[in-house]
């Protein structure tokens, strides 16, 4: 068996397992191990410094294959109109066909709002984006299963599931949305991070005010 204290690098470790003809794992089993999660960060399948490093592909795979539950508790949720092409279209089928869709937005004329309008100093203001993402919702609210809040306490936070699989967005200090880190996560055990971060959006959306459709 090699020497576990001299671990090569993985793609000598690849080559010279094809070359003998043997798993990887029987050469170097120590090596394997520290490489596979087994604690609560399984869950953890990626971490991205910024949200906007995580590929489009990610957030329309994770939409197309929810069957149970979506939900977008972003403040603005305004970034998923222009990044998804056709999202209205989507959810509506999605809500058609028995899965719950949850929004849950800040409120455009809240103090919480004005005074995040005051950190960013951008020009697409927050209310602005909050009443792009209203304005979307309102062309689906007639969708069974589709509903929407008012909330302001997760401005800091941004948490969105599509059944078992979740992205969180903390937002960091005056930074937007795109600029903060993002984790993707999958529920892998009872009352890991998955499951508290479902636990922070229900209290948030008991809490929040509904949105009536118009």
């Amino acid at each position: 068996m090699a020497d576990e204290s001299r671990v090569p690098h993985p793609r000598h470790r690849w080559a010279a397992a094809e070359a003998l003809g043997v798993d990887e794992a029987v050469l170097w089993p120590e090596s394997i191990r520290k490489n596979v999660k087994t604690g609560p960060d399984r869950e953890i399948l990626a971490v991205y410094p910024h949200r906007s490093d995580c590929p489009k592909s990610v957030w329309r795979n994770l939409i197309q294959e929810a069957r149970r539950d979506l939900t977008f508790a972003g403040y603005t949720n305004y970034f998923l109109w222009l990044e998804i092409p056709n999202l209205g279209t989507a959810l509506r089928s999605k809500a058609e066909r028995g899965c719950r869709v949850r929004f849950l937005v800040g409120d455009p004329a809240s103090e919480v709002t004005r005074r995040r309008e005051e950190q960013e100093q951008v020009a697409l203001t927050v209310g602005t984006r909050i009443r792009v993402t209203l304005d979307e919702l309102q062309k689906i609210m007639d969708a069974p299963g589709v509903e929407a809040r008012y909330g302001d306490d997760h401005i800091a936070m941004s948490v969105f599931i599509f059944d078992d699989q979740m992205l969180v967005t903390p937002h960091l200090a005056h930074l937007v949305g795109h600029d903060s880190p993002m984790l993707h996560l999958r529920k892998q055990q009872s009352d890991g991070l998955f499951d508290r971060f479902t636990q922070h959006f229900v209290q948030l959306w008991n809490e929040g005010r509904p949105i009536a459709a118009q």
